[in-house]
């Protein structure tokens, strides 16, 4: 491929047309959903709870970042926020996943580190990651409040979520983009809803 390939750049001019698309229909859509997701986070971390976030691949990924914008700070300088992705310690997932099996990598995080009045966030384009629905439920039944981050039409995860985040696409990618645009918009807002600014 050489240099300003106009087959090239015509695939990337459609690559950034279709993202913008997306992230202007979840605009129209997500608004209000995105909103109660950080007021529900602001409650949690004003009464001293804490926010957990799990998810797969590249929604692990997302989790982490979200979770790092939260214990460092996103625009501006505040006290850190108490965040942390469920993704992290390998140690952990694979001694679960050896001795109870991947479905439970999460699950039995949030049953050893989650608290009522706690949040959990669960992050997949699909809505049916075996291993985020399980910690949701895990989360509810502990008494904690759950937020997904999902695609279209949500999957088994919605049922577990008492905000739950649709981005309006059947598109991996498209969704991925728009998680982690809604992460930084609740992030913003609770630092906002917390600190001012």
């Amino acid at each position: 491929m050489e240099r300003g390939d106009s087959a090239a750049v015509a695939s990337v001019e459609r690559v950034l047309r279709d993202s913008a698309d997306t992230l202007a229909a979840a605009a129209r859509v997500l608004a209000v959903s995105t909103a109660d997701a950080a007021a529900l986070v602001a409650n949690a971390l004003r009464a001293g709870s804490k926010v957990l976030l799990c998810g797969n691949g590249g929604s692990a990924a997302d989790a982490q970042h979200i979770a790092a914008e939260l214990a460092g700070r996103l625009r501006i300088e505040r006290p850190a926020l108490p965040a942390l992705a469920l993704t992290v310690n390998p140690s952990v997932l694979t001694a679960v996943a050896n001795d109870y099996g991947y479905e439970a990598v999460f699950a039995r995080q949030v049953e050893a580190l989650g608290r009522p009045g706690d949040v959990l966030i669960g992050i997949s384009t699909s809505g049916a990651s075996g291993n985020v629905v399980a910690a949701l439920a895990a989360a509810r039944s502990a008494g904690m409040r759950t937020v997904g981050l999902m695609g279209k039409a949500g999957g088994p995860m919605k049922e577990h979520c008492d905000v739950a985040i649709l981005v309006p696409s059947s598109d991996t990618q498209r969704i991925q983009e728009v998680h982690i645009v809604v992460g930084h918009a609740i992030c913003e807002l609770v630092e906002r809803g917390l600190f001012g600014g």
